[in-house]
């Protein structure tokens, strides 16, 4: 069920990003702007936004299984849409209809792992959740530039409908879980209040581009989800029945994952955004050429998956996120040093390192989460940490262009990458050094 679950997560990244390669054929064939087919990016992403703060009251009330096959059904559906469109308001529509499969369809089958996994089986079933998170955004660059140049930008969509077939077929023999008798009401206020904080939140990073940027836009915007988002707390805080539980950040461990991870997340999520640019406009390589050495990170996230379990097992939680913060720090300096006339083999290999510390630290941190909370408290935890993660890789692909943007130096904004990397250490040194040790065995 985790490998459905992770095919699923996949399947969901891979779309938020594998658009962009693609506009400007979107564009030529619907004669419209350039410009204009950023909103089928913006729609899908913002739908996400709004709902996956209701995913765990849905999974409560309607059953884990209902919600993740309905998920899946509508994911395929929409998707066979998006590929039929004949206008940019139908691509759009169907967009936000994907929005409305994907918010449901990854929080809601986290979910249902969580609940079905023992603690001690919590680790391995974390690590085969957390790879489509890293090895997407890799892969949709140069996968949707081939797709976007050797065919039809149709067949971006197109190959959903084969995952999303056998997903569902899967999902009704592996999924269980049914409401639970004393789900609670929705809190209507909360949801309104954390979708619609997120979305402006998500929209003003959006807007942050490394050339143009409309900083009174991003301002207003910004201003906005900052009272949404505030309202939001006091109201969750206060009221009988919450959409989110923020009690369940008393917990150490899930505290440390939203606030250290997410911006370990952040950090981490810019780098894929970066190299690619670096090698078209300052190298001079062709987008596939870019797109292929960028694929040296997606090698050493999956080649490393396999020893993220017993590395965390040997040493424990805590000093693997040490050690690998520390390395990973290291290893943005290592970036600041890509220079046009670098080994292309030595850049190669300091690409995978960097993929394979990525993945360590983002499944050390995942499994952190979970580690400590069980019962009404793992619903919520999930919900909020999904949400937090969601608005952590937009920020890092905002941060990367406002860096770029002021700074106007490639290996500066890796370095100053590194030094936030490098803060994230303060937390992990304030955990017990037993933290999640019985869930890494």
């Amino acid at each position: 069920m985790a490998l459905l679950v992770a095919g699923a997560f996949f399947m969901e990244i891979l779309d938020a990003t594998i658009i962009a390669p693609a506009i400007p054929s979107i564009a030529e064939s619907f004669g419209v702007p350039l410009v204009d087919v950023n909103v089928a990016i913006s729609a899908y992403l913002v739908t996400v936004a709004v709902l996956i703060p209701a995913t765990g009251w849905m999974a409560d009330r309607i059953g884990v299984r209902r919600v993740f096959i309905s998920a899946i059904a509508v994911f395929t559906v929409a998707s066979i849409g998006c590929a039929a469109s004949v206008s940019l308001p139908m691509l759009v529509a169907m967009r936000v209809l994907q929005g409305v499969g994907g918010a449901m369809m990854v929080p809601v089958g986290r979910l249902a792992v969580l609940r079905r996994s023992e603690k001690s089986d919590l680790v391995r079933a974390i690590a085969l959740l957390t790879w489509p998170a890293l090895a997407a955004p890799v892969i949709a660059p140069a996968l949707g530039g081939g797709i976007a140049t050797f065919a039809s930008w149709r067949w971006i969509f197109l190959i959903n409908i084969p995952i999303g077939v056998v997903g569902f077929v899967l999902a009704l023999r592996l999924v269980r879980g049914g409401p639970t008798p004393s789900a609670r009401s929705l809190d209507w206020r909360g949801m309104l209040l954390i979708g619609l904080g997120i979305a402006a939140a998500l929209i003003a990073l959006e807007q942050i581009r490394v050339d143009g940027t409309d900083w009174p836009k991003v301002g207003m915007l910004g201003a906005v989800a900052v009272v949404l988002l505030g309202w939001a707390v006091r109201h969750l805080l206060r009221t009988d029945e919450p959409l989110v539980q923020l009690t369940v950040l008393r917990e150490q461990t899930l505290r440390i994952t939203v606030t250290a991870g997410s911006l370990y997340r952040m950090v981490i999520t810019a780098v894929p955004f970066l190299l690619p640019l670096q090698y078209q406009v300052v190298f001079g390589w062709t987008p596939l050429s870019a797109g292929l050495m960028v694929a040296a990170l997606f090698l050493g996230n999956l080649t490393i998956k396999p020893a993220t379990t017993p590395l965390m097992r040997r040493f424990g939680i805590r000093n693997v996120l040490l050690v690998n913060g520390i390395a990973s720090v290291g290893c943005f300096g290592l970036l600041a040093l890509l220079r046009a006339g670098l080994s292309v083999v030595l850049m190669a290999v300091i690409l995978y390192v960097s993929g394979a510390l990525r993945s360590i630290g983002f499944t050390a941190y995942a499994s952190l989460a979970y580690s400590a909370i069980e019962g009404d408290d793992l619903t919520h935890g999930n919900t909020l940490n999904s949400s937090v993660q969601e608005l952590a890789a937009g920020l890092g692909i905002a941060t990367a262009a406002l860096l770029l943007s002021v700074l106007a130096s490639y290996p500066l904004v890796y370095l100053v990458l590194g030094v936030l990397l490098a803060t994230t250490l303060i937390e992990t040194l304030r955990l017990p050094r037993n933290a999640g040790s019985h869930v890494s065995g």
